[in-house]
């Protein structure tokens, strides 16, 4: 179909990863297995903490709705992945590219939130444990959750709108496994200047500012640990804070290798190996993180398990 000189582009083709063809099979059993895992891991959280009343705390709040984003996360992308590995026709809708888009954009925002509100909530047990019950009460937990869900929102139908309006041409192929923002961006016709401001402005907001509260945070953290003389309670907040640290090193580690090398560096190659850093191996590896450096999480699954088993 021809519109003002211009094809319009009803789909896309995703070329996915650089396997060779005698490797396939053994790659998509590998993701294959990584994603069931961060579906399980992340639901058996979600569900230790809904089962079990000693973690209805604003802490594991929070962790199940990070869990729940891991979830959703990494859903977005290696279904379509796993099934473009197992088919010939690699192709996307236009209309599916961009709600994958959208999606991803979603679920990847939430994450950076609710690390900050994770290491808030930290914060605020350790630096005010008398009034932590007050400050962050059940009323305010639902409201940090519901700020964020309306700020990823909104960030999310900004850029979706913002590529909505551009014209594409003959080129459709995005040298990617998902729909990716950036690769969607090098096959416009039209000027994309108002695009990459907006990444460049809001984007750098919205992944920038939650780090630098989250470094904040645990400056203050670590500030109100050197007054303390007692070992046993250091080596506690540290305990405390060390799977929330693990999640956080391993989130922005991945995000500040890939966007802040130079870009001349960074060939398709190696963004869509880093992509799948955080898209498959983050969301799979934290409900490892979580249960295996967290005291409460084990004993609520030996709780859980032994009411299962006595009911039985």
């Amino acid at each position: 179909m021809i519109m003002s000189n211009q094809t319009v582009i009803t789909q896309f083709l995703l070329l996915g990863l650089p396997i060779p063809p005698e490797h396939q099979h053994l790659f998509y059993a590998l993701f294959l297995t990584m994603y069931l895992t961060t579906v399980l891991g992340n639901l058996i959280i979600i569900i230790l903490i809904l089962l079990d009343s000693h973690l209805h705390t604003p802490m594991y709040f929070f962790l199940s709705n990070l869990s729940f984003s891991d979830l959703c996360f990494s859903s977005v992308t290696m279904p379509k992945l796993l099934q473009n590995m197992q088919s010939q026709d690699p192709s996307i809708t236009y209309e599916g590219c961009l709600t994958q888009m959208y999606f991803f954009i979603i679920f990847g925002a939430m994450e950076s939130f609710l690390l900050v509100v994770m290491a808030y909530d930290r914060y605020v047990a350790i630096c005010f444990p008398l009034h932590y019950t007050i400050i962050m009460s059940p009323k305010i937990c639902m409201c940090l959750m519901v700020l964020c869900w309306v700020l990823t929102t909104l960030y999310s139908t900004l850029h979706t709108l913002l590529l909505a309006r551009l014209s594409f041409c003959e080129d459709n192929v995005i040298p990617h496994f998902f729909c990716d923002i950036s690769a969607l961006l090098k096959l416009a016709c039209s000027d994309i200047y108002i695009n990459e401001l907006m990444i460049f402005i809001v984007g750098g907001l919205v992944s920038v500012i939650p780090f630098l509260l989250i470094i904040v945070s645990y400056v203050r953290i670590v500030c109100s640990i050197l007054k303390l003389s007692s070992a046993r309670v250091i080596h506690k907040i540290f305990s405390t804070c060390g799977s929330h640290l693990s999640v956080v090193s391993l989130f922005y580690g991945t995000i500040i290798g890939l966007y802040l090398s130079p870009s001349a560096n960074n060939s398709t190659v190696k963004e869509t190996a880093m992509a799948m850093m955080y898209t498959a191996v983050t969301p799979m590896l934290n409900p490892f993180i979580y249960s295996l450096r967290n005291r409460d999480m084990k004993e609520a699954l030996i709780r859980v398990l032994c009411r299962k088993k006595i009911s039985l």
